[in-house]
């Protein structure tokens, strides 16, 4: 099938940035290749990209935000998923009917955090999981001014860690199974919140070739802290 030109702007958007892709790719495997049969959720999705890729494995893909313009341009989008205009602190879902929940650095933004968590735990079956990520910004009181130009940027109204979001989800019936650091030396953490305070969008995007060298530089630090933090978690009982 022909790519149109939505899917080239969505996947330059979308692949070409310095932490998404990565972040995004980790959080997808982390989901699974087969979704065949599965309904998986993607809170606050914009355009619904991300849950496209859901899609493409076989899930039935349904993408949540309040931004209407955004899931207007996500329509035209090859393999949309399903669209819906909603609140990711009232989820119009029922009651464990998602397989799967897929949250990409989003909760950092909501009101109520642990409320939008909340919800994600409702509408998840017995089983099912949550794949999701969030601003750590682990150092961000040594670079104070950088930090506060972030938050004003991108409306950032609470950081996490994997103990903070854990102790979260396990009073919600989610066990953490998994969880990474990305971004995870001082000098990546402070390159991170130079490019979002001083360029933005823009600036992760012309940033994009430095994802080896970030991830390389991951690896031989501990997964213990970082820029953003990923987490897995399955529902109990």
């Amino acid at each position: 099938m022909r790519v149109g030109m939505p899917d080239v702007v969505a996947f330059a958007g979308h692949r070409v940035h310095v932490c998404r892709a990565r972040e995004a790719g980790t959080l997808l495997n982390w989901l699974g290749r087969d979704l065949r049969g599965q309904v998986v959720l993607d809170v606050a999705g914009g355009d619904g990209y991300w849950a496209a890729q859901a899609r493409r494995r076989g899930a039935r893909a349904v993408s949540l935000d309040l931004a209407r313009g955004k899931m207007l341009r996500g329509a035209r989008l090859r393999d949309a998923p399903a669209l819906i205009e909603g609140d990711a602190l009232r989820l119009p879902m029922r009651d464990s009917s998602v397989d799967k929940v897929l949250s990409i650095c989003a909760i950092e933004h909501f009101d109520d955090g642990p409320a939008s968590l909340r919800e994600m735990a409702r509408v998840l079956r017995p089983g099912g999981e949550l794949v999701m990520s969030a601003d750590c910004l682990s150092r961000r009181e040594e670079w104070p001014e950088l930090f506060a130009a972030h938050a004003r940027r991108y409306h950032v109204k609470r950081t996490y860690t994997h103990e903070s979001l854990g102790a979260l989800l396990a009073g919600f019936g989610l066990e953490v199974r998994e969880h990474s650091y990305q971004f995870r030396s001082r000098s990546a953490e402070r390159a991170y919140l130079t490019i979002s305070a001083h360029g933005g969008r823009v600036g992760f995007n012309a940033a994009a070739p430095l994802i080896p060298f970030i991830a390389a530089g991951d690896a031989r630090h501990p997964n213990t802290r970082g820029s953003i933090v990923l987490l897995r978690a399955r529902k109990t009982g």
